[in-house]
């Protein structure tokens, strides 16, 4: 149960790009959550995935001795669905909010590249992608507010 939870539903054992495979498994699934609830719903689910998430890294990671296993995806989950949080739900925002997910989750920049290095167990795992999940979204909204005024 434990490997399902961790590997949203063994995306993340994907062999090509399992960090961008579980984002698109996790950008389907909060998709399908928008269309009959409200962001609010999803950001409390993301909140909630990451509260357990970051525990069961713990076990995981204690139990195998590794750290930061690429085939652990749950951290991508939580960190979009803050993104997709804070959107109006249209496909343009979700897809530009996925967008920026990624871009912020594999360059890792400032303070993400550091709670990423600096963090380790679940902290450091889940860590370095809710933040990437939050500028993702703020990113998102900035974008949009331009775009809204020109």
């Amino acid at each position: 149960m434990q490997r399902l939870f961790l590997t949203f539903f063994y995306s993340g054992l994907s062999p090509i790009a399992p960090g961008t495979i579980g984002s698109l498994a996790a950008g389907l699934v909060g998709y399908l959550i928008l269309l009959y609830f409200p962001t609010d719903t999803l950001f409390l689910l993301a909140v909630l995935i990451s509260v357990i998430g970051i525990q069961e890294i713990n076990k995981y990671e204690k139990a195998t001795n590794t750290h930061d296993d690429k085939s652990i995806v749950i951290d991508e989950v939580a960190g979009l669905w803050i993104a997709f949080s804070f959107t109006s739900n249209s496909l343009i925002e979700l897809v530009l909010a996925f967008l920026f997910f990624r871009l912020y989750d594999i360059y890792k920049p400032s303070l993400i590249g550091k709670i990423d290095r600096e963090y380790k167990g679940g902290i450091g795992v889940m860590g370095d992608d809710i933040l990437a999940g939050i500028l993702a979204g703020i990113s998102t909204l900035i974008v949009f507010q331009l775009y809204s005024h020109l």
